[in-house]
């Protein structure tokens, strides 16, 4: 057996980032068993890792983003905000597409509560809701799916 081409190796990358992403997000928006947790967060790290082997910057940074959802959804909240800055400096740094720029906001949001860093998290969550309430009726229903799972800024105490 000869082994793979490089550019079968690429294609395996990619396939493996997409799915593993695709697992990831899915998860990450309906109630989860621990073992369900679990499995998000290798997702999530494999999704980043493939990445890094094919993807651009973009797709890095999205990965960034993904790992700091997970990560916040499983109660990480310093890695959590780790990978939360690091995502968040990227995309509102440049010109982002306004579906990307609602997410970032909403995660750094969830991230903000889970870390416990109350002035961030009304900030971004305010922002988050403004630039939720500007997307176009395709691309906001996708963005509210995670963003309804934030705590409301009522909840903090």
């Amino acid at each position: 057996m000869e082994p793979p081409t490089p550019e079968e190796i690429a294609t395996r990358h990619r396939y493996m980032a997409v799915e593993a992403n695709n697992l990831a997000w899915q998860l990450s928006v309906v109630e989860r068993t621990q073992a369900e947790d679990q499995e998000m967060l290798h997702a999530a790290h494999t999704a980043a890792w493939h990445w890094s082997k094919v993807g651009t910057e973009l797709h890095h940074m999205r990965a960034v983003m993904l790992l700091a959802e997970v990560h916040a959804l499983c109660g990480l909240g310093q890695t959590a905000h780790a990978y939360s800055q690091m995502m968040f400096e990227y995309f509102t740094s440049r010109e982002t597409e306004p579906w990307e720029l609602a997410f970032t906001h909403t995660i750094h949001a969830r991230v903000a509560f889970v870390a416990g860093r109350v002035d961030d998290y009304h900030t971004s969550y305010a922002k988050a809701m403004d630039l939720i309430a500007s997307l176009n009726d395709e691309d906001r229903p996708i963005v509210e799916k995670t963003f309804n799972s934030v705590p409301k800024p009522t909840t903090i105490g």
